[in-house]
């Protein structure tokens, strides 16, 4: 898939998916913080590493904050809408228990990969700085998608619900970002 943006005056691509990776972030905080609340119920052996992600996502959020910030540039425009989609995500999916936790993290987790590493290869060369901290946050969402592979089930119906559904979201979400 080609990394496609409109870019506004004065911003260029590295910029602009800084905005973007940082609402993304700010999305994954709001997810994890949702989906650990409710596991303390639904889930309470899963508290620990959602604990664990969610504060990966903070600091991954913070890094692409700090960058926003050292170049001058204002957050993403989707940067509410991914707090409000990503709280309603997790509360959700936090209510349905481990299985859908788990789905969920895999199905954003395997969208969130491939983009940054497309982004990776398109910085590579125009902007390596940020190309280096995509690289360095690669690392860290690459373990909570293989750990979370292996909490989900056989292909069962969170799998078959909520993988496309997530998937779609999240596609939709960065493709917006990437826009706006």
């Amino acid at each position: 898939m080609a990394l496609i943006a409109r870019l506004k005056a004065g911003e260029t691509l590295g910029d602009r998916i800084m905005k973007v990776d940082h609402a993304g972030e700010h999305g994954a905080v709001c997810i994890y913080r949702a989906q650990r609340w409710c596991a303390r119920w639904r889930a309470p052996e899963m508290v620990p590493e959602l604990g664990e992600f969610l504060e990966h996502e903070r600091g991954h959020r913070a890094q692409f904050e700090a960058e926003l910030h050292r170049r001058n540039k204002p957050r993403c425009r989707s940067y509410a809408l991914c707090a409000t989609g990503g709280f309603f995500l997790g509360i959700m999916t936090g209510l349905a228990g481990r299985e859908a936790i788990a789905t969920t993290t895999v199905a954003i987790e395997h969208v969130v990969l491939r983009h940054m590493r497309e982004q990776v290869q398109a910085l590579d060369t125009i902007d390596q700085r940020a190309a280096d901290m995509l690289r360095r946050i690669i690392v860290e969402e690459q373990q909570h998608h293989d750990h979370s592979v292996g909490r989900v089930g056989r292909r069962g119906l969170w799998s078959s619900v909520l993988n496309p559904l997530v998937t779609w979201s999240t596609e939709a979400v960065i493709w917006l970002g990437m826009r706006l």
